[in-house]
């Protein structure tokens, strides 16, 4: 199976990396400081003094009268926590992400599910951040809410203008960290999508590398041969190397019939015209070489001891030198 693992431009996506980095850092920051209901409770508060959307307070009615509530997706305590996962999620994306693709180990296929997944999320977050809130009939409202549709220059108390600019920061930033990713989706999935020349390429590779293997296994199936038609493996041993003593047994220098052995003399023994072949040594032994062609060691005997006058001169003299003379005053 053909999976791709370059892109067919790598230095797009390390441009779209290095536009990342400030808005998930910018990101991070907003979800940090409204997760803590900072501003989303005054927010609504003055949304509900201008009419634009029900109050805080709707649920203590609701549960007075028995009514069931559900609070909007919009104000919940749900979304702040989404988004601030979902910060700290792509800041840790994108520090696996640098080097991974430093070291070419983030594959396209890998790089699509894991930025279309991404974009989805945010996509989420995104439609979250502009719900509607229809909780209260008498101040309905059927879109985004006020900060994010009007002007911050509406809002009823002065103190809450900056918190409007900060809510309406993240859903942009939202936005815009979501089409970064649906970016480098389209780009891993651009890369996934092969051609006939890469194919070729692909199988020609393939094929290169499955020769080489073949040739190998060729190579030591050979050597194999070659061993066991070596002199020092028998073959009835399955290819296991010879003894010592097998190996002096099946040796062409001691087979009694070999052309390089020299004639044999009338007592069973080789002979040679050197001179000091037949004399015996210190150590005297006697073999013979059988039928078989085996060599037998009969009879070792140890050297007849020396006389003790021959042994005194064998020993070496040992010199003491003479004690120092005292010297004459004079």
């Amino acid at each position: 199976m053909f999976i791709p693992r370059k892109y067919r431009n790598h230095k797009l996506v390390l441009y779209v990396l290095v536009a990342e980095l400030p808005f998930v850092v910018a990101i991070l920051a907003l979800t940090g400081v409204a997760a803590h209901d900072t501003y989303t409770t005054k927010l609504r508060q003055d949304g509900a003094d201008n009419g634009f959307n029900s109050a805080p307070n709707r649920i203590v009615y609701a549960l007075t009268n028995g009514r069931p509530y559900t609070e909007p997706m919009v104000w919940s305590s749900f979304l702040r926590n989404y988004n601030l996962v979902l910060g700290v999620l792509c800041v840790f994306m994108l520090m696996a992400k640098v080097p991974m693709h430093i070291v070419h180990a983030f594959h396209p296929p890998l790089s699509a599910f894991v930025h279309g997944s991404m974009m989805a999320l945010f996509i989420v977050a995104a439609r979250f951040q502009a719900g509607s809130d229809m909780t209260d009939p008498r101040r309905p409202q059927p879109g985004a809410p006020w900060f994010i549709t009007k002007s911050c220059s509406v809002a009823k108390y002065p103190s809450n203008i900056g918190y409007c600019r900060q809510a309406k920061s993240l859903f942009a930033v939202t936005i815009i960290v979501a089409f970064i990713y649906f970016v480098q989706f389209l780009i891993a999935l651009h890369s996934c999508i092969f051609c006939k020349a890469e194919l070729e390429e692909y199988r020609t590779r393939k094929a290169e590398k499955r020769a080489e293997k073949e040739a190998e296994e060729e190579a030591l199936r050979a050597h194999e041969e070659i061993m066991l038609k070596s002199p020092m493996y028998n073959n009835n041993n399955l290819g296991m190397p010879m003894t010592p003593a097998a190996a002096v047994t099946t040796s062409p220098f001691l087979h009694p019939q070999s052309p390089l052995l020299p004639p044999r003399a009338s007592g069973g023994l080789l002979s040679s015209d050197l001179p000091l072949r037949n004399q015996p040594s210190s150590l005297s032994a006697s073999s013979s070489v059988n039928q078989a062609g085996r060599v037998s060691v009969t009879e070792l005997s140890p050297p007849p001891p020396l006389p003790m006058q021959q042994q005194q001169q064998q020993q070496p003299q040992l010199y003491f030198p003479p004690p120092p003379k005292k010297a004459t005053k004079k």
